[in-house]
């Protein structure tokens, strides 16, 4: 059960509303009421299958990718409706960027990368795309790094630095609300801390909504946690008050570790 006070976040710039979710005969997703506050960072923790990912691709719709896909309720952005027959989603995308567990950079330079969405809304001056680059590149915490080869190979970076490359591609774009889908789960700790600094940073610019299995990644970075279980939203607030004093004794046994 959600926190009467706390069922929305403050000033949701994304907020789902009775949001229930089928991939064909299968119920992904019941009744979630959930808001993603403007510059802050919301973690989403729960088991795996419990309805995680599937909460996040709702938000600019990428479970279309995965049809038979239907859906029941609402998905607000900016309070627009954002399952409207009307909504342009190629636009929704680039406003609500995302970012997957694993790091998918295209085989092409490093520059080519991070300038492949504004060359797509077409911008087609050098200078104009190099300092887009250059500017995605350091929110990324990526520039120091590669400045003296952006034009080798993306393929050719550590895995670290393939998924800040892919927050940097995100960010070119300028987006309002960037999606982590377990951004971390596939790197050494180091590499993962500089992930965590990262979010932190760019939080004062992009609101973020960030799935993941590891409770103390959500401690460390988030301001709100969303705990999920079997499709339900089980309980939701401001983190240190979940982690600490939980409201619900299925939240309390899946923090504990008595499953999960």
């Amino acid at each position: 059960m959600k926190r009467e006070s706390e069922a929305v976040a403050i000033d949701p710039v994304l907020q789902t509303k009775g949001l229930s979710v089928w991939y064909g005969a299968h119920q992904a997703l019941k009744d979630v009421d959930l808001g993603i506050g403007v510059n802050r960072i919301t973690a989403i923790i729960g088991p795996s299958g419990c309805g995680k990912s599937t909460l996040l691709r709702c938000f600019n719709r990428m479970n279309d990718l995965f049809p038979p896909i239907r859906y029941d309720g609402s998905i607000l952005f900016h309070g627009q409706d954002a399952l409207a027959p009307s909504t342009d989603l190629v636009a929704l995308r680039r406003r609500v960027g995302m970012v997957f567990q694993r790091a998918n950079p295209f085989p092409m330079s490093i520059f080519q990368n991070v300038a492949y969405g504004p060359r797509l809304q077409g911008i087609g001056n050098r200078r104009r795309l190099e300092e887009i680059v250059e500017s995605a590149l350091r929110r990324a915490a990526l520039w120091e790094e590669v400045k003296d080869r952006l034009n080798r190979s993306a393929l050719g970076l550590s895995g670290g630095q393939q998924q800040r490359l892919c927050i940097a591609r995100a960010l070119a774009v300028e987006p309002e609300v960037l999606l982590l889908d377990e951004p971390a789960s596939a790197l050494d700790p180091t590499a993962t801390a500089k992930i965590e600094d990262l979010v932190l940073e760019i939080k004062s610019s992009v609101s973020v909504a960030i799935v993941t299995h590891n409770m103390q990644q959500a401690a460390r970075v988030s301001d709100e946690t969303a705990f999920m279980l079997n499709g339900k939203l089980i309980e939701e607030g401001p983190t240190r008050a979940l982690f600490t004093s939980p409201r619900e004794r299925l939240t309390e046994d899946y923090i504990t570790g008595r499953f999960g």
